[in-house]
């Protein structure tokens, strides 16, 4: 790797909070080194007060108020609060009470993905800093409005996209940007499990808990009656991610943390065409979207030098020979009704280069060197490397934020690298929902090519009273 390189990648990993620079507030004064920082949480799922916990425990933070519409969440997180050393916080069950407190620096949004963009966009407005849980949003335009807002107010915007903060990831995109793979033409990530044939149930609509406020749980979401599944809270992953009011399945669920990984990795904003086929084949449950699902993604990762372009123009000179630009094709696979996987790991990344294929995930990496044959026939290897995972990149990415709010620098997984990386996912959705070919104008953010459906489905409009104004 070129220093220049070495800068630009440390630069965009953001050293993990370790190289940043004083700044000064937008709204206040400068928080300094000693300073407590109080923090408050929206949403107190598994999620939520798990990232509530990690605030916490890693860095001179208060939680001084907790909100969850449904009783049960919020008495939990305010226990688990104060066990792990918050001063007797505030228990509310309408966040505006929260963002209406002017002793509270930090939001952390752990709500159901529907409610993520118009919470995000109102506390950046009552000048908060924010930690927000990804995927960021359901649809493409309510993202480019958080990361409108974001910048708008001057405040510090966290995804939950933690892998970005993990020694072992940052280790094996140093790798791919040094060229020890070669360049790569093909990246495959995938989910496989198998909850075959039941799946999540399929419970009937029925009334509403008591302890739960429906409506406000379905905010700016269509009126639905109350079903346990699109609730979901249970003794699992909270089951709405299966819902297309409230977020995008496994495709944004878990498709998120590893097609930012391939972003990074790619240098890339994100890929030009995108396509997906899949659909609910096999499992008897009550959720819409799909138990098989396979996106491509083709990327451009640069274009033709200029001076080729203007030689190949009429009267230019002499022609380019015919060639794509260099680009690769990302794939993500899910499938719920097989388990049997590469690696013997349900999840994954691999990157396949010309000298060979990185995998990676949360428990490390390892390169798999590619076998080349010399003009005599002899064999050459690439030299191996592999990387087991030490520190906890959750907490890495929390004591990220935490610096960035105290110095004002951007985030490792600022909101726009966190649009960029949702973006990916919810187009590879709509793909599969209008059943259409779509190519991407990264720098616009709009279709080139996609039919009425795909376009109506890259926004909605909010249920009254809620709205999403920057």
């Amino acid at each position: 790797m070129t220093e220049a390189n070495r800068r630009d990648f440390l630069k965009t990993a953001g050293a993990a909070g370790l190289a940043l620079t004083a700044g000064s507030r937008a709204l206040g004064s400068p928080i300094g080194a000693n300073d407590r920082l109080v923090a408050a949480l929206i949403g107190a799922g598994r999620q939520g007060t798990y990232d509530m916990l990690d605030h916490l425990r890693h860095g001179n933070v208060d939680v001084a108020a907790i909100c969850d519409v449904y009783q049960p969440n919020l008495q939990k997180a305010l226990k688990e609060a104060m066990n792990a050393g918050a001063r007797a916080p505030q228990a509310v069950s309408d966040f505006r009470r929260i963002l209406d407190r002017k002793d509270i620096d930090i939001v952390i949004i752990g709500t159901p993905d529907h409610w993520h963009a118009a919470i995000m966009v109102m506390a950046c407005q009552a000048g908060k800093d924010v930690y927000v849980e990804k995927p960021i949003c359901v649809r493409l335009a309510e993202g480019k409005k958080m990361v409108e807002a974001a910048r708008r107010y001057n405040r510090v915007v966290q995804v939950g996209t933690q892998q970005r903060s993990g020694r072992s990831f940052q280790r094996a995109v140093e790798l791919i940007w040094s060229g020890q793979i070669g360049k790569i033409e093909f990246v495959r990530t995938w989910n496989y499990g198998n909850e075959y044939p039941e799946g999540i149930g399929d419970p009937p609509d029925s009334s509403a808990p008591a302890d739960l406020d429906w409506d406000m749980w379905l905010g700016p979401a269509p009126k639905r009656p109350f079903n346990w599944n699109r609730f979901g809270v249970g003794d699992r992953w909270s089951t709405f991610r299966y819902f297309w009011d409230y977020a995008g399945g496994m495709m944004t669920d878990w498709g998120v943390h590893l097609l930012d990984i391939v972003n990074w990795a790619l240098r890339a904003d994100g890929p030009r065409v995108i396509t997906a086929s899949g659909g609910k084949y096999l499992l008897r449950d009550n959720r819409e979207t799909p138990d098989t699902l396979q996106a491509t993604f083709e990327y451009a990762l640069s274009s033709p030098p200029v001076e080729a372009i203007r030689e190949a123009e009429p009267g230019g000179g002499a022609a380019v020979p015919n060639q794509d630009p260099p680009g690769c094709v990302v794939v993500y696979e899910n499938r719920t009704a097989n388990a049997n996987s590469m690696y013997g790991k349900g999840y994954g990344m691999e990157f396949h280069g010309t000298s060979g294929t990185l995998f990676v995930d949360r428990s490390g990496f390892q390169v798999y060197p590619e076998t080349k044959r010399g003009p005599r026939g002899e064999v050459n290897l690439t030299a191996a490397a592999e990387m087991h995972e030490e520190p906890d990149p959750h907490a890495n990415h929390v004591m990220n934020f935490l610096e960035c709010v105290r110095t004002r620098q951007r985030p490792i997984s600022d909101i726009e690298i966190g649009h960029r990386s949702t973006s990916v996912c919810l187009l590879a959705n709509v793909a599969y929902r209008s059943r259409e070919r779509l190519v991407w104008d990264l720098e616009k953010q709009e279709l080139i090519e996609g039919g009425q459906q795909a376009r109506e489905l890259l926004s909605y409009s909010y249920r009254a009273p809620w709205a999403l104004n920057v």
